[in-house]
């Protein structure tokens, strides 16, 4: 099935073909929202609130439309939430952001850029700023294409292909500057 189909079946009033969606979903949302929020609970949290929050707005989604940027643009909402409240609490004299866990689960049958898997790259990564690491993220993460990542992150998909170039730049300058090889 679709995921119009399945969502036709839920708006519908079944409300088990949700777990459907779920289960499509989940690894590939918890995956993008662990390099955004660097905290495996905090995103394990935010995807949870994605899927609760797409399902009780289920009926105003555009069954026109695909449903995958639509699910991924609520949770990058949510995760922007979480860091603006996690740098309130920063200011406020809160815990300080020193944590180095960084867990992400891949898929061995996932086709993923080799140089992005390795661990010290990956340290690198989460060094940069939210928006060039969300890029490169639903890029070589979640393989989306520009105008899936202009859709999640609502801006135009010349701009994602300008941050992505940043990005790789500004990572291959932090990872020449921490000794480790990107090339």
């Amino acid at each position: 099935m679709t995921d119009s189909q399945i969502i036709a079946s839920v708006v519908g009033g079944d409300s088990d073909a949700y777990a459907v969606i779920v289960e499509r979903y989940e690894p590939k949302l918890l995956r993008y929202a662990n390099y955004i929020l660097k905290d495996y609970d905090t995103a394990s949290d935010a995807v949870q609130e994605s899927f609760i929050k797409a399902y009780v707005n289920l009926r105003s989604f555009n069954t026109t439309k695909q449903f995958s940027p639509w699910i991924y643009r609520i949770l990058h909402n949510e995760a922007m939430n979480i860091i603006k409240r996690k740098k309130k609490t920063i200011a406020l004299g809160g815990a300080d952001e020193t944590d180095d866990d960084f867990m992400v689960h891949f898929s061995t049958a996932e086709m993923l850029d080799k140089r992005m898997v390795n661990t010290d790259v990956r340290k690198c990564l989460t060094q940069l700023d939210v928006k060039y690491r969300e890029v490169l993220a639903l890029t070589y993460f979640d393989n989306l294409k520009y105008d899936e990542i202009s859709d999640i992150l609502h801006i135009p998909t010349s701009t994602v292909g300008v941050r992505i170039r940043r990005a790789k730049a500004i990572l291959r300058k932090v990872c020449q500057s921490n000794g480790v090889k990107y090339e």
